[in-house]
C-alpha cells in the first residue's frame, strides 16, 4: 500500500479531530492524558478498551465525557450479579396485531443498541451476562432466539472493572479479555492534578461539552485509520514481540517458559498493528514506526498473558513480562533479523 492512500488532508482531519475531543475532555478530566490517547487510539481502531483503577479515580466520568464529545447515542449499563443476558441484548415480546388478532412476537431492543456502551464493573456479573457482551464486541451483532440482530454501527464498549474488591466478583475469562483491545490503567493524579481536582469540583461551575464528531465521520476516520501504509520489518517487531510470549516454542527467552503460563494469540499483532496506525496518524506521520508499536506492547499483551505461581510469588507481574520482552527485542532492521534466537521465531 502506498503513502498516497492518505493524504496529508486526511492526517490533518484527524490530528484536528483528536485535538479538538482532547480540548473538550480537559474541561472535566483533569490529567489521565495516556489513558484517554488509549480511549481514542482504539476508538479510531475500531476496538474496545478496559479500564481497570480503584474507585474514585473518575473511570466512569471519563467515558461518559468522551460520549458527549461525540454525537452518538450512549448508554450506560451498571453490571450487577442479577443482571440477566436479555436485560442488555434485547428479548422477545408476545404482542397482539390489532389489525389481524393474531400473536406475534416483536423484538424490543436492549441498551446494546447504541453507539457508544459503558459496561460499568463488568466483573461484577454471572459469567453468563458476560458471555452475552462476546457476540456483539467480535461481531457486531445480537441473537435472540434464531433470530440475528445487527448492532448500530460504529459500536464502542468502554469496560471498567475495579482490582481491589473481589468478593462477589466474576473475573472476566481470558477469551473474553482478548475482545478488549487495550486494557488500561487508571492511576491516581500526582499532586498538582489532585489540587486542581479537588477546586475544580467542589464548585458550583458546570462545564459545557460540545460534540466534536458524528458516527459517519468516525467510521470515515476509522477508513483512514486501515489505508496507514506499514513495512515488513514494523511488522515483523509486531509478530516478534507477540511470538516470544508463547511457552516452549523455539526462540522463546527463558524467562517467558520460567514466568508465564499461556502467551498471546494472533488477535494481539492486529491490535498492535492497528493502534500503531492510529498512533502514527494522532502524531501527523504516514507511517508505523517500531516506536509506536513498542509504545502500544504494554495495553495490548498485558491481559492476554498469563503469568504463573512461579511469578506471581515472586511479585511479577504481566507489565513487567511486557516491559522486559520490548527492551530486549532488537527494534533496528538488521538487528531484529540477525538475531540467532529471533531468527528461531520467524522460522517456527
Amino acid at each position: 500500500m502506498s503513502d498516497s492512500n492518505v493524504t496529508q488532508e486526511s492526517i490533518e482531519k484527524l490530528s484536528q479531530a483528536y485535538r479538538e475531543i482532547r480540548t473538550q475532555m480537559s474541561k472535566v478530566i483533569v490529567g489521565q492524558e495516556q489513558v484517554i490517547d488509549h480511549l481514542l487510539i482504539a476508538m479510531f481502531s475500531r476496538g474496545h478498551c478496559l479500564l481497570e483503577g480503584v474507585p474514585g479515580l473518575a473511570k466512569t466520568l471519563m467515558i461518559s465525557t468522551l460520549a458527549r464529545c461525540l454525537s452518538m447515542s450512549f448508554h450506560r449499563i451498571q453490571f450487577t450479579p442479577d443482571l440477566m443476558p436479555a436485560d442488555i441484548t434485547g428479548t422477545d415480546v408476545i404482542q397482539e396485531n390489532k389489525q389481524t388478532g393474531h400473536r406475534e412476537f416483536r423484538f424490543i431492543q436492549g441498551p446494546l443498541f447504541h453507539n457508544v456502551i459503558l459496561a460499568d464493573e463488568i466483573n461484577r456479573t454471572p459469567p453468563k451476562t458476560q458471555a452475552s457482551l462476546l457476540e456483539a464486541m467480535q461481531e457486531r451483532q445480537v441473537t435472540v432466539g434464531q433470530t440475528r440482530h445487527q448492532l448500530n454501527d460504529p459500536f464502542f464498549v468502554l469496560a471498567t472493572q475495579n482490582p481491589i474488591e473481589q468478593e462477589g466478583t466474576y473475573p472476566l475469562p481470558e477469551a473474553q479479555q482478548d475482545r478488549f483491545m487495550f486494557k488500561v490503567f487508571v492511576v491516581y493524579p500526582n499532586f498538582d492534578e489532585e489540587r486542581r481536582i479537588a477546586k475544580q469540583t467542589t464548585g458550583i461551575h458546570v462545564e459545557d461539552i460540545q460534540p466534536v464528531l458524528s458516527g459517519e465521520e468516525i467510521m470515515e476516520l476509522q477508513r483512514i485509520v486501515r489505508q496507514v501504509p506499514i513495512t515488513d520489518h514494523v511488522v515483523d517487531y509486531a509478530l516478534a514481540l507477540v511470538r516470544q510470549t508463547r511457552i516452549g516454542e523455539p526462540g522463546v527467552p527463558n524467562f517467558i517458559n520460567e514466568w508465564l503460563s499461556w502467551g498471546a494469540g494472533p488477535r494481539a499483532v492486529q491490535m498492535l498493528i492497528l493502534g500503531g496506525k492510529a498512533r502514527a496518524l494522532l502524531q501527523g506521520r504516514t507511517h508505523v514506526s517500531t516506536e509506536d508499536i513498542a509504545e502500544l506492547a504494554m495495553p495490548v499483551l498485558r491481559h492476554r498473558i498469563v503469568t504463573n505461581f512461579a511469578a506471581q510469588s515472586e511479585g511479577i507481574t504481566s507489565d513487567k513480562v511486557v516491559e522486559r520482552l520490548v527492551k530486549e527485542t532488537p527494534s533496528k532492521e538488521g538487528e531484529l533479523t540477525s538475531d540467532p534466537r529471533l531468527k528461531q521465531i520467524f522460522a517456527a
